[in-house]
């Protein structure tokens, strides 16, 4: 009997929905007005619905690559965007239905199971190698169309088990798939192979004990597999071929090489792997096998199962792209420092010992005598360019400007190495580059706002102002009464003392310079908290002006790395404060 008789079963209308209807000879034209509608339209599936924690999880997932998209790059980001367009895929496909692959190495009998499984001779077996070179799909049930158009099997290649599998089938709902080999020296095998263990919902992994061990198994599957431990089954076969108790010690020496992979194992009742032995060639322990993979495909979780290890392996490749280590951030002394070296760099101390100076000569010229003031104005018109001198700020512009700039920049870094300490790299760039930008433009809007801040404020007199201007107009009155007093004594137009003339013009005389004298004392309380003032307007314009330029940008990224740490959390099943 050749394998195509051997996988036709007697069937009325559509035999499985993935291989050509075969109607009978007899009464083709009448029936076929009558046929049932195919499978796409008359046993349509349910969709897969993700709910509860999976959810949850694969919404932060989409959230966060939709977050990141600007600060990683694409090949950063590939995997989890490959992880959310297949659960897409799987959702819109049936829910019903629970796509296992059986996958080995040359010769390990993993065709021999498919066929042991399926009750029928459906995949070849034999000794050319490699035997199997697509892969072979057989459905318990109908409504895997859509499932097995996202493997890429061909419908040529579509069966159904010997004997039909109704609703009270243990294996109701399994679609097996038979790989190729994963060994195979033909490139496209291997590259079919890779492609349907990221679409299946689960793995039969069939080893021999020849090559349970083989380097690339675990090296190329297995271990990186490891977080799917609850959607693999790994079955040593040919134990027929093993004598005594070998196959229990050959058993016992293949889950120490999975337990170090990395791979949990079921036993015991823990969630993980399935392990067991079985001989596909005399039936012993398929039936176990069978039994096991009927549960499995009864819960009808296999697809959330898988779907969620994929989000563990997601989370886990993006971990060093999310998980800071330490708190990185500015605190509140990183921001004051940061404030004071811009205001060291603007000079706000010398803007404000200038302006208490300023204060103090404009106090002094104030409650001055009118001679002394007189005197002065005199001086400055002799001096070129007029009463008010010209001064020439520039002869030492360029030195002092590029010092400030220096330290502007020295400030910025400090205040940028601050922020991004602890943070991954694409976030700690991006906190830097930020600060950059905002450096860029800093010492410029720095030396306006410098200018406006020192200027803004014009000296407040105290009460006691009028007063020393009125003793001075006094004084003045004094000397000038003095004088004509005395001249009037001394020309004999007055008879009166010259000690009276005198004294009024030696009052008037030292009355002013005394006066000036407290004056100029008085002055020192306002005048250093004028200067202190012009100092904190300075300082505050400086710091708001860095606040605006730098520390404003550097926050939003900082902001924006804790959101998306936040629906990291969430995907890897953290909690933010143990990051």
């Amino acid at each position: 009997m050749t394998v195509e008789e051997t996988v036709v079963a007697p069937a009325k209308g559509w035999d499985d929905g993935f291989i050509a209807r075969r109607a009978s000879e007899r009464g083709t034209a009448r029936e076929g007005a009558m046929r049932p509608l195919p499978e796409a339209y008359a046993d349509l599936p349910r969709p897969t619905s993700y709910t509860g924690d999976l959810r949850v999880r694969l919404d932060a997932l989409r959230e966060l690559v939709g977050l990141s998209r600007t600060r990683l790059e694409d090949t950063t980001l590939g995997e989890a965007g490959r992880v959310l367009d297949e659960a897409a895929a799987r959702q819109r496909l049936s829910s019903q239905h629970t796509v296992v692959a059986i996958a080995g190495a040359t010769g390990s009998g993993k065709s021999t199971l498919f066929n042991a499984l399926a009750g029928v001779a459906i995949s070849e077996t034999g000794l050319r190698r490699p035997t199997t070179s697509a892969p072979i799909a057989c459905s318990w049930t109908d409504g895997a169309a859509g499932l097995l158009d996202r493997l890429g099997v061909p419908g040529r290649l579509r069966r159904r088990p010997w004997q039909g599998a109704g609703p009270g089938d243990e294996l109701h709902g399994l679609v097996l798939i038979d790989l190729p080999d994963h060994d195979s020296a033909v490139t496209a095998h291997r590259e079919q192979v890779d492609r349907a263990l990221e679409l299946v919902d689960a793995v039969v992994w069939v080893v021999d004990p020849e090559k349970y061990a083989d380097a690339a198994l675990h090296e190329r599957y297995l271990r990186p597999l490891a977080g799917h431990a609850e959607v693999t089954f790994v079955v040593l076969n040919q134990v027929d071929r093993l004598p005594g108790d070998a196959a229990d010690q050959v058993l016992d020496d293949l889950r120490r090489l999975l337990d170090e992979d990395g791979m949990a194992l079921g036993e015991h009742g823990e969630p993980g792997a399935t392990v067991l032995a079985l001989s596909a060639l005399t039936g012993d322990g398929v039936g176990e096998l069978r039994e096991m993979l009927g549960q499995f495909v009864g819960e009808r979780g296999a697809a959330a199962r898988r779907l969620a290890a994929d989000v563990d392996a997601a989370a886990d490749d993006l971990r060093p792209v999310y998980v800071a280590e330490g708190h990185p951030g500015l605190d509140e002394q990183a921001r004051e420092d940061f404030g004071a070296g811009l205001g060291e760099a603007v000079g706000a101390a010398a803007a404000g010992e200038a302006a208490e100076r300023e204060w103090r000569r404009n106090a002094v010229k104030a409650c001055g005598t009118p001679w002394l003031r007189a005197w002065r104005w005199y001086e400055a018109s002799r001096a070129p360019g007029g009463p008010e001198p010209v001064v020439e700020p520039e002869t030492e512009a360029p030195e002092s400007e590029l010092t400030a700039r220096q330290r502007v920049e020295q400030a910025v870094r400090t205040v940028a190495d601050e922020a991004s300490a602890g943070l991954p790299g694409p976030w700690a760039q991006a906190v830097r580059e930020a600060a950059v930008r905002g450096a860029e433009e800093l010492p410029g809007a720095l030396d306006v706002l410098a200018v406006e801040a020192a200027g803004s404020g014009r000296p407040v007199r105290p009460a006691w102002w009028p007063s020393a201007v009125l003793a001075q107009v006094l004084m003045t009155v004094h000397q000038v009464l003095g004088v004509l007093w005395l001249v009037g004594a001394v020309c004999g137009l007055l008879d009166v003392s010259l000690k009276t003339p005198l004294l009024v013009l030696l009052a008037g005389t030292l009355g002013g310079p005394l006066v000036e004298w407290a004056c100029s004392v008085a002055a020192r309380g306002p005048a250093r908290r004028y200067g202190q003032e012009t100092e904190r307007r300075l300082r505050e314009a400086a710091a708001g002006c860095g606040r605006a330029k730098v520390l404003d940008p550097i926050s939003a990224e900082l902001l924006r790395y804790r959101e998306v740490r936040e629906q990291y959390a969430t995907v890897a099943g953290l909690s933010t404060t143990g990051q």
